[in-house]
């Protein structure tokens, strides 16, 4: 073959095998494309899904995990912005997430398009991580999917995933003995020991200081807490409180009654999760002893929340359901509440709104205003109660009785229930309360709570009453870091008398005129005195020496009448003084010129309305 006609047919084969190389690089080159489109889209996938439903619905992600996915949704959606609300003691971020359809992230401009505001919290109590699991997983079907958006034409979301972000990082599979999962959870306590559903009202704990912070400037019309509970066994996943004891101006409570109340049960019976009002018995574990619910008090979140006109729903998940199960009746009940809150917003919002006008009015202060309640253990009504069939043995270990139940054998019970709340407590209000200025701690903590209050620009004299104790005891141990009164006596006097300049006039004229009345009466709910704010002034700081007091007692019989009958009344009256001849003494130095003025007298005066 000629030269010329070889080096053609040469060329001709190294196109051709260029030519097969080249389409096998394409095709190469093409399947590896789809190859990494196919991983992109299965990575994202992955990345959709929580750390909840990768570990099989057993498992609830950590801090850094749970934020890493709150920072992804809020990358994703314009409607989603993340921000944080304080730091906790061992300075971690306390982090919130606001869901608006308009990308609003102020609660002024919020309010301003006539929406509402759901506040829901989980992991108050880091163990109980039903409500961080259930929202995770909402919101990323939310803003991933587009689902659920039409409940919100008139509520805007505020979530609180980790409240107790300390006592969440205390983790491991030993935080809660009676509970059935998750694998591993947090602890019930916060880095300093504190229960934050015990510290509403009173605000020990630096992450419930920034709590209220928050609650009060965005004003929510309704809240939701999370929590699992302990006790017996029964067959209810969730069940539920609300404020509806006497505790909420009567409307507010008729509403939560008549209005939400069915149609949430009705939602979550459909859903396959009956529910029934939180579960305590008159004996504990003993279903036929008998069903109690009373009134909340404002340590507790649905208590504090009532105080300030705002609806509360405390939902407890059974601790010995599935997680899975227990997550999804929560995320149910969240759901239920959007859609009645969606459809309700404007006769919520009118019915928060008379509330506050009448607790902020005068004739809210001419009626006596409840400060505690008691459940009247003598008027009760049957209900039926979906329980389990159970035995009542005797603890071969104790001695004591103990209670087996058989979750095979669903039993319905009818059962008294004891939930007629009454008054057992009860004050007059007054028309403001006056703090002298040294008390700085309990005139912070009220402005932490948004409570309106101005201070004295010079020293003013003012007809006020006061309370002067008689007798008081405490507790014999410690609860939440502080040591607690149990029992007080007291009496009124109404005096003139000097405030420094700086005191705080704390008028009561305000809608948080309940909560101030919880906070100042001595025998509020919770109230500072209670938790022992004020400890101090019941130490006597001056004593009288006996060598001294003796003749001068003598003296005093002798020139005051009357003085002498009274010393000896009271010797008959308390074995313990007649016994005491330090204590004997003392009184008669009590009724000196030289007795501390201040001892056992309440420093916060009352004005009263003229």
């Amino acid at each position: 073959m000629p030269d010329h006609m070889m080096n053609l047919l040469y060329k001709s084969i190294n196109e051709v095998i260029m030519l097969f190389r080249l389409k096998r690089i394409v095709v190469f080159s093409l399947a590896l494309s789809l190859l990494t489109v196919a991983s992109e889209l299965a990575a994202q996938e992955i990345q959709w899904q929580t750390a909840y439903e990768l570990s099989g619905f057993k498992a609830t992600p950590r801090y850094d995990e749970t934020m890493r996915f709150i920072s992804q949704l809020d990358d994703h959606s314009d409607r989603i912005t993340t921000s944080t609300f304080g730091i906790s003691p061992q300075g971690r971020d306390l982090v919130y997430l606001v869901y608006d359809r308009d990308g609003l992230s102020d609660p002024a401009a919020i309010r301003k398009t006539g929406r509402i505001v759901l506040m829901v919290q989980a992991c108050i109590h880091p163990g109980e991580s039903e409500g961080k699991d259930a929202m995770l997983t909402f919101l990323r079907d939310l803003v991933v999917d587009g689902s659920m958006t039409r409940h919100f034409e008139k509520v805007s979301l505020l979530f609180i995933p980790i409240f107790n972000v300390d006592g969440h990082e205390r983790f491991g599979p030993y935080g809660r003995i009676n509970q059935n999962g998750p694998v591993e959870m947090g602890w019930r306590t916060t880095a300093q020991n504190l229960n934050l559903n015990r510290d509403y009202l009173k605000a020990d704990a630096p992450e419930m200081q920034a709590w209220l912070r928050l609650f009060d400037a965005w004003r929510p019309s309704f809240f939701i807490d999370t929590h699992t509970t302990d006790g017996a066994d029964y067959q209810y996943v969730l069940t539920y409180a609300l404020e509806t004891g006497g505790n909420m101006v009567a409307p507010l409570t008729q509403w939560q009654e008549k209005t939400y109340l069915p149609y949430i049960e009705k939602e979550m019976h459909k859903a396959g999760f009956p529910i029934f009002p939180y579960v305590s018995f008159r004996q504990w574990h003993d279903p036929r002893s008998g069903l109690v619910s009373g009134v909340a008090g404002p340590m507790f979140s649905q208590g504090y929340t009532a105080l300030r006109n705002c609806p509360g729903l405390l939902i407890e998940t059974h601790m010995l359901k599935p997680y899975k199960i227990r997550v999804e009746s929560t995320r149910k009940m969240i759901e239920a509440s959007l859609e009645i809150l969606n459809k309700q917003s404007d006769q919520l919002s009118r019915l928060i709104a008379e509330a506050n006008d009448y607790t902020a009015f005068t004739d809210f202060r001419e009626k006596p205003f409840p400060l505690k309640f008691e459940v009247n253990m003598h008027d009760s009504s049957m209900v039926l109660f979906d329980g389990f069939a159970y035995d009542i043995t005797k603890s071969a270990l104790t001695g004591g009785d103990l209670f087996t139940y058989d979750n095979t054998k669903a039993v319905t019970f009818s059962l008294p229930l004891f939930n007629h709340a009454e008054v057992s407590n009860e004050v007059k209000l007054p028309e403001a309360y006056v703090i002298p200025p040294e008390w700085t701690e309990i005139i912070r903590r009220l402005e932490l709570h948004g409570i309106r209050l101005t201070k004295l620009e010079e020293e003013t004299e003012l007809d006020v009453e006061t309370y002067f104790f008689n007798f008081v005891s405490w507790h014999k141990n410690p609860y939440e870091g502080r040591q607690r009164l149990a029992q007080m006596q007291f009496e009124t006097r109404r005096k003139t008398m000097p405030f420094a300049k700086g005191s705080a006039l704390v008028p009561m004229d305000q809608p948080l005129a309940p909560l101030i009345a919880q906070m100042l009466e001595p025998r509020g709910n919770g109230s500072f005195l209670e938790w022992g704010f004020f400890n101090v002034i019941f130490e006597q700081k001056e004593y009288a020496e006996s060598y001294v007091m003796e003749p001068l007692a003598s003296k005093m019989c002798d020139s005051i009448p009357g003085l002498k009958e009274a010393f000896e009344a009271k010797k008959t009256e308390n074995a313990d003084f007649a016994a005491n001849d330090w204590a004997q003494l003392n009184w008669f130095y009590s009724q000196t010129p030289w007795w501390d003025s201040h001892f056992m007298v309440y420093p916060v005066a009352r004005i009263m309305k003229q």
